[in-house]
């Protein structure tokens, strides 16, 4: 019992050194170990938490600690206050770690890398941090949405509320090295996009720019902290660096999903035009086969006609302008390719004949 309880007392020293500045010397093997050791805290929570003799004297000597260390009554749960935040161990750590502007990049990244597992088989009988971060995700989005209902206009975001939670993280990340270096920012997603999972990764970049602006009290509350950045301005940052990386913009518009591409195109003009733009040159690649009755591609990489269709098809049933641009570039498609009114001719005569019910 006293090699635990001793396990309990470093771990919680632990968990308050992660809110300091401490943490700037912490590399990503020294932060390996300390979740390592915080999987190991939550087995023993699992294992104890129905045995109500240990876990009481646990709690107890947790208890004791703090009251040591105030000058009367226990301390406000400045680390592990009671048996039941064993379990929470690995998510209290992570999250301490990730809003602290101290923890270096690598750091940073090896965090995010938790965040962003990408595919494999978790252990049947071990919650993934990604999951247990998950729950806790979705409780604060609950409590968002008692708050204040500013997300009802983006589903995707209410029906994951851990993309969410990332996204906030990565444009509060994006801020902070602004703050500290102008090309802070670029080298951060450089190497996110390098080294995380990629789609994962454009889904939160999704995500974001999606995010609404904060509300006016919260931009005053920026300002008189004497911000030098205007508040949003790290989702201008991120829309830049989207849009100024071709290949990154190529993937983002064609591995998300054509709803989720949508709603970002709605809400940013410049992708729009960008992601229209793609559209058409996909379109381009596309030629009639005679003998299959449809356009078909000569590369397997060509976008085919049902996903380029269903592409046209969601952005055409965005409100205006967003939709009405989407018909203007089709008909001026069409008639740059001879105005043809045959199908099987033109590839735009052949959309325009598809999308004829929504127009």
């Amino acid at each position: 019992m006293e090699p635990l309880l001793q396990h309990l007392e470093r771990f919680s020293e632990v968990l308050a050194v992660s809110r300091t500045t401490h943490v700037s010397t912490w590399d990503p093997v020294t932060v390996r170990r300390a979740l390592q050791w915080a999987r190991y805290l939550r087995h023993i929570h699992k294992r104890f938490g129905r045995h109500a003799r240990i876990s009481k004297a646990l709690e107890r000597r947790l208890q004791n600690q703090w009251k040591q260390q105030g000058d009367s009554g226990p301390a406000p749960a400045p680390g592990l206050a009671n048996f039941q935040a064993l379990g929470l161990c690995d998510q209290l750590l992570s999250l301490r770690l990730l809003a602290n502007p101290a923890l270096g990049d690598a750091s940073f990244h090896y965090l995010l890398q938790q965040l962003f597992p990408g595919p494999g088989v978790p252990d049947a009988e071990e919650e993934s941090l990604q999951g247990s971060l998950a729950r806790l995700a979705r409780r604060r989005a609950a409590l968002h949405m008692l708050r204040f209902n500013a997300y009802g206009e983006n589903p995707a975001l209410q029906e994951d509320p851990l993309m969410k939670t990332q996204a906030e993280l990565l444009l509060r990340r994006l801020q902070e090295v602004g703050e500290a270096d102008a090309g802070g920012p670029g080298r951060l997603l450089n190497s996110l996009w390098e080294r995380s999972p990629q789609n994962n990764f454009l889904k939160v970049v999704a995500a974001a720019l999606l995010l609404p602006p904060s509300s006016p009290r919260h931009q005053e509350e920026e300002l008189k902290l004497g911000s030098p950045k205007t508040p949003g301005e790290e989702g201008q940052e991120l829309l830049r660096w989207l849009l100024g990386k071709s290949d990154v913009m190529v993937a983002f518009c064609r591995s998300l999903p054509a709803g989720l591409l949508t709603l970002v195109a709605g809400r940013h003009p410049e992708l729009s035009r960008v992601y229209l733009g793609l559209l058409t040159d996909w379109g381009r690649q596309l030629h009639y086969s005679l003998q299959k009755g449809l356009w078909i591609g000569t590369e397997s990489q060509d976008v085919p006609w049902e996903e380029l269709l269903s592409r046209f098809q969601s952005l055409c049933q965005a409100p205006p302008p967003l939709k009405d641009e989407v018909f203007t570039a089709l008909k001026s498609c069409k008639a740059q390719d001879g105005d043809f009114e045959v199908p099987g001719l033109s590839i735009w005569t052949d959309l325009l004949l598809s999308l004829g019910s929504s127009a």
